[in-house]
């Protein structure tokens, strides 16, 4: 990037220059953890703790079911990943365990 670019920051109104902006951007990580306390990261297997009825799908995710390579969403209780036949799963953490 050159030291001329600028992004508009939606939070402040503002343009602020794109360095700026990369460096306000690695400082907003929102730490992500399982039911147990285990920190989650984006490409993480977990399990489930309970089961889980999956709302608009018919069906239910049982407990010890295996979810591979999860994704955060930046929300600090919520997951995102996918399971054969559920498009668009989200999972709260708190019902998740890293495995």
């Amino acid at each position: 990037m050159a030291d001329d670019d600028y992004v508009y920051d939606e939070a402040s109104g503002e343009w602020i220059s794109a360095a700026d902006a990369v460096a306000a951007a690695g400082t907003d990580a929102v730490e992500v953890r399982d039911s147990v306390g285990n920190l989650l990261a984006d490409g993480d297997q977990v399990t489930l703790i309970k089961d889980l009825t999956v709302k608009g799908a018919g069906q239910t995710l049982k407990r010890d079911t295996l979810i591979k390579s999860i994704r955060l969403t930046g929300d600090a209780q919520e997951i995102d990943c996918r399971y054969d036949g559920i498009k668009g799963l989200v999972l709260r953490a708190e019902f998740v365990r890293k495995r």
